[in-house]
């Protein structure tokens, strides 16, 4: 039995990522979810909280991460960051790794990661996958979101690689602007990866 094919997905913020991530999972695409690990591994008893807890011991409240207080450190200092991505990154690793071994008999895995590029998670992928849409559509989704100011938009913006470096990256692209597209799209690439894999 061969390997399941491993396909990162990834866009800015507001493209319909988690959207199209749902649309796989529906497929019958197991879908590991970068996100939602650091969610369980911030958590009480998570696996990031005691190595967080001896660098930023402010950031734990009631014994999880308090993501809050995390952004008031890693705004205050430049180096945090980088710190912080030493411990988290090598955790969610794992996990993924974990996943994929959990599905053997999958023939296909979905890697959901907002940050492929940035973080290098693509070379470990057998292609990827960028969902996308306009402009104005991105901002529009966005600025939707209870809270949301075009300030904050921006910032998340500055600290992402740019949509067009993301295309031009990308194996695949998906444009997300109607939903009936987006999962025609889906399907069809879904069943591209398996056509060429058994060819």
């Amino acid at each position: 039995m061969s390997r399941p094919f491993l396909l990162g997905l990834t866009g800015s913020v507001g493209m319909g990522k988690s959207t199209t991530a749902t649309m796989f999972s529906e497929e019958g695409v197991p879908v590991w979810d970068a996100d939602r690990t650091v969610h369980e591994i911030y958590e009480k008893g998570g696996a990031a909280v005691a190595p967080i807890a001896a660098v930023f011991p402010s950031a734990i409240i009631d014994g999880a991460v308090d993501r809050g207080a995390l952004k008031k450190i890693l705004s205050a200092d430049k180096q945090a960051l980088s710190r912080l991505e030493s411990i988290v990154h090598p955790l969610t690793t794992a996990s993924r790794e974990a996943f994929i071994a959990d599905h053997p008999k999958a023939d296909l895995i979905l890697l959901d990661i907002p940050l492929l590029f940035e973080t290098g998670a693509d070379k470990s992928c057998d292609a990827t996958l960028v969902v996308s849409a306009p402009l104005e559509v991105q901002r529009a989704r966005v600025l939707a979101r209870p809270g949301m100011t075009a300030d904050q938009l921006d910032f998340i913006l500055s600290r992402q690689m740019p949509d067009a470096e993301k295309r031009a990256r990308a194996t695949y692209v998906i444009e997300t602007v109607n939903l009936e597209d987006t999962r025609r799209d889906v399907r069809n690439l879904i069943s591209k990866i398996r056509e060429d894999r058994h060819a």
